[in-house]
């Protein structure tokens, strides 16, 4: 424990739902002593050892790397995705971003995309799905090329690799208020348009992804803005205009219908 750490209290308001059969409802925990120098997870994890301990079953919440890299702890906090502070996910939120006495509203993603598996777990899948329709490349295998062979400005390098940065944790459905994917996708039609190696399938690919955005229920952008604001990359909305003008470009001129 560090020398600045405090022990702080908190009340934690957590949404519990069996399953998405099931009527969900939220109820209250306290949180116990709680180091202000943990993250967001450790502290779940410490009120979920408490549960067990009490015999009631441990809050379902999802996670994997815990290093801000994976999207998969996405979770909801006092309204807002991945909670209130900018560029972070919810596994590099720590608790000495709280104050002692704090009540915590938590629940899941909401989006008619993502449905609730259980608590704090809602299936993300979709966007694995709008990936497969049209996020990737098509090259031959074998050596790597000379990267000098194909040369591209630095403008536009740093553009695709902004872009590239998605780290496809849903934060910007979660927080648009029509559930729209359009950040995400935009985001890797963006990487993929700006590069040569994404050109052969640049008009299938906008078509194809904003396509299978409809068919899975996403909604439409409504120029909110909330999902940049929510995004832990910081991804710009500048992508939104670009994938829209890789659709009306596709749709007027390409064969791939």
């Amino acid at each position: 424990m560090s020398n600045t750490s405090k022990i702080i209290n908190l009340t934690l308001k957590i949404w519990r739902q069996e399953n998405p059969a099931s009527v969900g409802a939220f109820k209250n925990y306290p949180s116990g002593p709680i180091s202000t120098d943990m993250s967001f997870l450790e502290m779940l994890d410490v009120v979920n050892e408490a549960l067990t301990q009490q015999g009631e079953e441990p809050v379902a919440f999802d996670h994997d790397c815990r290093e801000g890299i994976c999207g998969a702890c996405g979770t909801v906090i006092n309204g807002q995705a991945h909670g209130h502070l900018e560029g972070t996910t919810l596994c590099q939120l720590h608790m000495r971003n709280f104050k002692d006495g704090d009540t915590i509203v938590i629940e899941p993603f909401r989006s008619r995309a993502f449905p609730l598996i259980k608590d704090l777990m809602v299936d993300r899948s979709a966007l694995d799905t709008l990936v497969a329709e049209g996020g990737y490349v098509s090259v031959n295998t074998g050596g790597a090329i000379e990267a000098n062979s194909i040369l591209v400005p630095q403008r536009t390098a740093d553009q695709a690799l902004d872009a590239s940065e998605c780290i496809g944790c849903g934060a910007c459905v979660a927080a648009c208020p029509n559930g729209s994917a359009m950040l995400f996708v935009s985001a890797k039609v963006s990487q993929l348009a700006l590069l040569p190696q994404g050109q052969p399938e640049r008009a299938k690919r906008a078509l194809a992804m904003v396509r299978k955005m409809d068919e899975l229920g996403f909604g439409n952008c409504g120029n909110e803005r909330e999902c940049e604001a929510a995004c832990p990359k910081q991804i710009s909305i500048t992508n939104i205009a670009r994938l829209n003008r890789e659709y009306l470009k596709a749709s007027l001129f390409s064969r791939e219908k």
